[in-house]
């Protein structure tokens, strides 16, 4: 296993890190699965062997229980691992009980200590963003919270460039903690990210932590186009997460994908996932299973090592349309590209 910096910070975590949407099966999470404590013990045991140093979590996740079953599963272990938790989404029924007001996260940052068993979260996300909360508020409240060290570090989800921006300027301006990591949607299914805010948290600082770097089972080789998964979600249903924009595009990509697989004698979805770790900026990989045997299987990507030949196919099938203004930037400014820049492209 692989251990990279995450962002400015002195902090060193795993390239792959053990997530636990999965926990618990309460409400809509029964249809991501239904770990309880024994099965996070099991999946804990192979995460450390495999040398994974950090868990995320997230207050939300079956209304708390995810990380109820977090806590306990590592009692008398705390020490061994780094814990990620977020805040944001809503937590009750009352006019208070969801943001990222000052009320909101000091509260529920102290549940999450409770849940969790321990003293401190060692990174703790703004999950989404809130357009109706100053930032200053927001931002005092969790530099407030690591320098009451109930918090080592801070991290930020599903922005957008500009409110990550925005942010960062505000933090800057009022000598805040910054924010250190980003966790992000990046896939083979999608490269939006790449567009702002890969690009933004290379330039700034922020190692980039990604959520479902399967598309939530689509790059995991069981979807093909013309046939019939033997289980899991169907494309002629909903998928929400990811929306599904350009289906011929996603299994011309699963194609390239089974093909590599097939020649490194490994599984897609760590072809899929080995992919994500070749690319700029990445520090870290979320991954989840209800099974352990695709735990297992997902474990072994940190060991895959792909050619600049098959990285090239992979960019190719499935590289991102340039929206404006980066189609304006690929005809006129190449000359002057910096890294940041690169990480779109290339």
């Amino acid at each position: 296993m692989e251990y990279r910096q995450l962002g400015r910070s002195g902090l060193r975590i795993s390239t792959l890190t053990l997530g636990t949407m999965t926990f618990g099966g309460e409400g809509m999470f029964g249809n991501l699965g239904n770990t309880g404590v024994g099965g996070a013990k099991r999946q804990f045991g192979m995460a450390r062997d495999a040398g994974v140093n950090l868990i995320d979590t997230a207050n939300m996740y079956s209304t708390g229980a995810a990380e109820e079953i977090v806590g306990e599963a590592i009692a008398g272990e705390r020490d061994d691992w780094l814990l990620s938790t977020k805040v944001r989404m809503p937590m009750g029924d009352g006019p208070n009980d969801a943001g990222l007001s000052r009320h909101h996260i000091i509260g529920q940052a102290e549940a999450s200590l409770r849940r969790l068993r321990t003293d401190h979260i060692d990174l703790y996300h703004v999950h989404e963003w809130d357009g109706q909360t100053p930032l200053e508020e927001t931002l005092e409240a969790l530099d407030t919270l690591v320098r009451s060290g109930k918090v080592r570090y801070l991290g930020v989800s599903n922005y957008a460039g500009w409110q990550l921006m925005k942010a960062l300027g505000v933090a800057d301006r009022h000598g805040y903690q910054r924010f250190v990591a980003n966790q992000i949607y990046y896939s083979l299914e999608s490269r939006d990210a790449e567009y702002e805010l890969v690009p933004a948290s290379i330039d700034q600082g922020l190692g980039v932590l990604v959520w479902s770097p399967l598309a939530g089972g689509l790059l995991s080789g069981k979807y093909r186009r013309g046939q019939q998964a033997a289980e899991g979600r169907h494309l002629s249903e909903e998928w929400s997460e990811p929306p599904v924009r350009d289906e011929d595009k996603l299994y011309d990509t699963i194609e390239v994908v089974v093909d590599i697989a097939s020649g490194h004698g490994v599984s897609p979805a760590q072809i899929s996932l080995a992919y994500l770790l070749h690319k700029p900026g990445v520090t870290s990989l979320v991954i989840g299973a209800r099974k352990d045997e695709q735990l297992q299987d997902n474990l072994a990507a940190a060991e895959v090592r792909l050619g600049q030949d098959e990285l090239a196919r992979l960019d190719e099938v499935s590289k991102p349309w340039l929206v404006y203004p980066h189609w304006h930037q690929a005809n006129t400014a190449t000359d002057r590209f910096g890294a940041p820049d690169r990480a779109l492209h290339g």
